[in-house]
């Protein structure tokens, strides 16, 4: 497990997650995106400690994971959760990008992939972000498909999410998770969740009701060994704090639409998408991202310490 030491690429862990991973203390990783790029300032810094308060709430250590002047992090005092979240220089690393960010001396925050990869190689177990990456729509034309998926495929971590965005292509999204031997649970739900909605109405396989069946199959996991690869706790937000559906389904087919009329392709679409569903939802998309956020904080902070003290 790494230490804080002099080598320049190896992640700093704070003195906190330090000690908690060395006497077995329960761990949560936090990505930093979503401070950095998902929230109006100066709402990104009260998120980012509120979703740490959860993690303390529940039992657990955070460990908000960035990149600061060249140096991986897991875990981050006030003064970097602080510059995370008001620094316009902050950029946006996903997994490609973390060795040229660290040999040119960069500050990012750290998307899914980056997140799991850092938070893995600490030694931290569980991880809980909103929703991940996936295949894109209009796949067959270019090819456009999240790296969270290939990431997820060699990392042995358990990331709790409510599925994936649902501007994605959800079923082929599925299909490429289980190509990639990716395991994946439900919740309290066989229906896997839309992110903005508590169901994509695409099943799942499997079911899980508590943390304690979490960590079974976690447990299980290990004692087979095998690919290293991710399990993924598909955790659906409340159906009392999700976008109204009818709503959702109108604005996100207005807006294809739209990309088609206007010729925006690749990866345009994303960033317009959320653009539209955030503007034409007066900001309601933006309240179940965070119900949702706040949802999987909870549940992964509940699995970290139903697993520490399965120990």
């Amino acid at each position: 497990m790494p230490q804080n030491s002099p080598e320049p690429y190896e992640p700093v862990l704070s003195a906190e997650v330090r000690a908690a991973l060395s006497t077995g203390l329960p761990v949560v990783a936090l990505e930093s995106t979503i401070i950095a790029h998902g929230l109006p300032r100066p709402r990104n810094l009260s998120v980012a400690r509120e979703l740490e308060g959860l993690v303390r709430s529940a039992g657990a250590v955070p460990a908000t994971v960035a990149v600061l002047d060249g140096r991986a992090h897991v875990g981050l005092g006030e003064d970097q959760l602080g510059r995370v979240a008001e620094d316009p220089a902050v950029r946006k690393l996903g997994h490609r990008d973390l060795a040229p960010a660290l040999a040119a001396g960069a500050s990012g925050a750290t998307t899914v992939s980056a997140t799991a990869f850092l938070a893995a190689r600490a030694g931290v177990g569980v991880f809980a972000t909103g929703g991940l990456g996936g295949v894109h729509r209009e796949w067959a034309a270019d090819q456009d498909e999240s790296a969270d998926l290939r990431l997820l495929a060699r990392t042995r971590i358990t990331v709790v999410c409510a599925g994936v965005k649902s501007i994605l292509d959800v079923p082929s999204t599925l299909q490429r998770l289980e190509t990639l031997g990716v395991c994946l649970v439900g919740y309290g739900t066989g229906h896997f969740p839309g992110f903005y909605l508590s169901s994509s109405g695409e099943p799942v396989d499997w079911t899980v009701h508590s943390p304690g069946e979490v960590v079974e199959v976690i447990r299980a996991r290990k004692a087979l060994g095998g690919p290293a690869s991710a399990l993924i706790v598909a955790n659906p937000v409340a159906e009392a704090d999700q976008l109204d559906p009818a709503l959702h389904d109108r604005v996100l087919a207005e807006a294809l639409d739209a990309c088609r009329e206007r010729g925006i392709s690749g990866q345009a679409v994303t960033p317009f998408l959320l653009d539209q569903l955030m503007r034409r939802t007066e900001g309601a998309s933006l309240e179940a991202n965070l119900a949702a956020v706040r949802g999987n904080v909870t549940l992964a902070a509940l699995i970290a310490v139903a697993a520490a003290e399965a120990k």
